[in-house]
């Protein structure tokens, strides 16, 4: 995390779903640490509690977590609240109805880490653009090639793990 934060990373995100509570928190811990050293926001998958408890910068819920209006009631309005909306705008539009601060999209291509439809189309980028207001990240088996066209229909931000912790170097 440290090379790509280096390499230009904008954000991390923590999401370990086999950690007990206790490592859940120590890495966290320690990543909420370096994000600050590097000015850039720690943003907690899943675990709303951890997020408050640790005061890291946001939360993202997928569409099976807690709703983006129940999240944000409890992280208040200044924390980032991510949703994932997959291959579905009109989720998108509730999610930013009810505070998420961006809305992401995926899976685009097969991914190494998440097992998942590969159905959602680049298109959908270009409608979301066009009819929301918060930042559109893709997600989903990213690498800098398969980014390319996504960015250029408007994606704000490419979500990406495997081509980054596996890369020979991740900066």
């Amino acid at each position: 995390c440290a090379a790509a934060l280096d390499g230009g990373a904008a954000a991390i995100q923590y999401r370990h779903k086999d950690a007990g509570p206790e490592l859940r928190r120590e890495q966290a811990a320690a990543l909420l640490a370096l994000c600050r050293r590097n000015g850039r926001p720690l943003i907690i998958n899943d675990h709303v509690m951890l997020c408050t408890e640790l005061d890291a910068d946001g939360i993202h819920v997928g569409g099976l977590d807690a709703p983006v209006a129940a999240v944000r009631g409890l992280v208040g309005p200044d924390k980032i609240v991510g949703a994932s909306c997959y291959g579905d705008l009109e989720l998108a539009r509730r999610a930013q109805g009810a505070g998420a601060s961006y809305v992401a999209f995926g899976g685009f291509y097969p991914s190494l880490v998440k097992k998942y439809a590969v159905t959602t189309p680049p298109d959908i980028v270009l409608q979301a653009k066009a009819s929301l207001c918060v930042p559109v990240v893709v997600i989903g088996g990213m690498t800098a090639a398969n980014a390319r066209p996504l960015v250029s229909r408007g994606a704000d931000m490419v979500a990406a793990i495997s081509s980054v912790v596996q890369a020979p170097d991740p900066y």
